[in-house]
Order: C-alpha cells, then structure tokens, then sequence
C-alpha cells in the first residue's frame, strides 16, 4: 500500500523540496513553456547565465534555478543573458501570466494570508478571471497555494528543531489545529512526527552504480521508501540521512541489496516482474497520482492531461506535474513514462536526459 509532500526581492532561490516542484515557474522551465516567456526569466547559479522560460538549451538541476521578474533584475544580480535564447529580445506574452508571477512573489514575501482581492488588484485582472487563470497554471486556488506554502514553511520549521507550536506560528498558521490539518494533507504526516523525523524507524538502504549513475535504495519493513538518481554517491547517502533525520540507518543490508539490483537492471530498460512493496508518505492526491503510475505498463506512454484524466481530476493536469516530481522512488513509481501533450519530455525530477535513456532502454 502506498502510505506516502519568494522573498520582496523579484528572485528567489529554489529550494529543492515540494515547494520547488510545485512552483509554476519551475514547471514552466522543466517544460520549456513558450506561454511564460516575458513574464520572467530564469537564472543558473552555477553557468550565470539568464534566459527565457522556453531556452532550448539543456535543463539546470532544480536547485541552481533563479527566478527574476525582468532581464534587467537578472543583470542587476550578476547573470549575463544567454545568447542561444535571447533573453533581452521583448517577445509578445499573455500580461495575465505576468500578472500572476506578481502576485507568486507577493505570496512568497509573506507569512499572513492574502485575499483573493488583494491578490487580484496585483495581477491587474478580475477576481473571478485571477481565481480561474491561477488555479489553471497552478493547479489548485489561490487559497490552497497558501496553505500548502505554510505548510512546507512548517515542515522546514520542525526539521530544524522548533517545537510545533513555535513552527506553526512561524509559518504563519493561525492555530495549531489549522496547523495539523494543513500537515495531514500536504506533507501526509502530523506535525509531530515530521519534528520527530521517523525516530523509531530502520531504513536500510545501499547505492549501487547503473546506467543512469548512482542509484540509491532504501527500505524499511514497510518496503522501498526511497530510489534516488544522481551522480555522488555520498551526496545522496547524505540527502536520505537529512528527510529520516532521526531513524536508524543500516548500510548494504543483502535485502536491500537485492531490491537495488532489480532497480539497476530497470534502469537498464529491464522489465520487473514482481511488483515491489511500497513505504511511500505523501497526501492523498500524490498517493492517487502514484498509484496510477504503477499502473503503466513497461515500454507504455501517456500524457500528463491522460493521467490526470485516469484519476478523476481532468483539471489538475499540473498538479498532476507536481505529483510526478515529488515521486521519491525512481523507476519504480515510473514518473518518467508520462509525456507532455505535444510527444516532448516535460520535466524530470532527476534530470530529463535520465527521463530519455530511461524511456529509450524500455522500447
């Protein structure tokens, strides 16, 4: 069973947890959307180079991102525009979609909530075609945003050692019992036991090499709970010990070991034949979303707008974006056979050149 998660400056650093998965922007450049181009620009901390939503250039890693509301904010900052997109070049956009990254920067800036009103004077539309226009881009209200931003402000708060009292109303939250819901339906988890960060749980976990790079798996008795790609093996032993940053933790156990070649030989386009029990903490849409996912079979396609047609949520079609970049088991959960409508990658939580090899070793 799967039991599964901006400052008044006009830039932010991207953090890499839920709340940069789920920010539109990040989105928009993972799928090198044409529709936010002149709304803002985006920055690579590690190149310095700024450039249009829709650059064809290769997609940065989530967390060197930077978001501006202009050309010259980027400039301003120490970025140099990129010369294969032409960032400086004005092109023509939708003002609404500049309108709304407005009012994403006001909604980062503060801890207290903002009204629907308030929210739409700064985006310079009408109520009703903000509430429409943001929950389309989004993927969910404007008031649900909020809620789900103290909440991840919340779970930053408890992992650094508040009490759940001061984390609560440092996130902005009005109550505690506010507090314990917003936790239950973002995170998946009561604040108490996000402070206590899984205490009395082993996780055992190995990295082995494969054709995507290091492969990290880690288990519990529950089963897999997470399968993390990346390059240095110490840095994702060092990711797993900061999200269970109170569990026991035991290296190269022969069970886990056993798990982590049947995901190695996946990442090679092998297909599993016995399904893997699942540890997996997330709200009850992720939940949802990643159940489906199972339900892809190797060497299958489908779009983000068919998976989300498959839940019951036509809507959510972003939302449903997010839900595949929160997946914390790679290849397993397979996030990476679902295709934008257009037949192009969309974004990839551990890089969309893994995303190409991992879809092109399954045909």
């Amino acid at each position: 069973m799967i039991t599964t998660a901006m400052s008044t400056s006009p830039e932010f650093l991207a953090d890499v947890s839920r709340s940069s998965e789920t920010d539109p922007r990040c989105a928009a450049v993972l799928a090198r959307d044409r529709a936010w181009d002149g709304a803002f620009v985006f920055g690579v901390t590690s190149t310095r180079i700024y450039c249009r939503p829709s650059c064809p250039s290769r997609r940065p890693r989530v967390d060197r991102l930077r978001f501006f509301t202009d050309p010259e904010s980027a400039r301003t900052a120490g970025f140099r525009a990129c010369k294969r997109c032409g960032p400086d070049v004005s092109t023509t956009h939708d003002a609404s979609m500049e309108g709304i990254v407005r009012a994403l920067v006001q909604l980062d800036a503060r801890d207290d909530a903002m009204s629907l009103a308030d929210l739409a004077d700064i985006a310079g539309l009408s109520r009703s075609h903000f509430q429409r226009l943001f929950t389309r881009v989004v993927g969910c209200s404007p008031r649900t945003w909020q809620t789900a931003q103290r909440a991840e402000r919340l779970r930053r708060g408890l992992a650094l050692g508040s009490s759940v009292s001061s984390a609560a109303f440092n996130a902005g939250f009005e109550s505690l019992p506010s507090a314990y819901a917003a936790a239950q339906q973002h995170l998946g988890l009561t604040p108490g036991a996000l402070r206590r960060g899984a205490p009395d749980t082993t996780v055992y976990y190995t990295v082995a090499p494969s054709a995507l790079g290091q492969v990290l798996v880690a288990m519990t008795v529950r089963g897999v709970c997470r399968v993390i790609l990346g390059d240095d093996a110490d840095s994702l032993v060092q990711q797993l010990h900061r999200e269970f940053h109170a569990a026991t933790f035991i290296a190269d156990d022969p069970a886990v070991r056993n798990v982590a070649a049947a995901v190695v030989a996946a990442s090679s386009g092998v297909a599993m034949r016995t399904p893997l029990p699942l540890d997996l903490k997330g709200t009850a849409f992720q939940q949802r979303v990643w159940k489906e996912l199972t339900r892809i079979s190797h060497g299958e396609t489908i779009t983000y707008g068919e998976l989300a047609r498959r839940i019951g949520a036509p809507g959510a079609v972003r939302a449903v974006g997010s839900a595949c970049g929160a997946n914390p088991v790679a290849v397993i959960v397979p996030c990476h056979r679902v295709l934008r409508s257009d037949g192009g990658l969309g974004g990839y939580r551990w890089g969309v050149e893994r995303k190409a090899r991992l879809l092109a070793s399954e045909k």
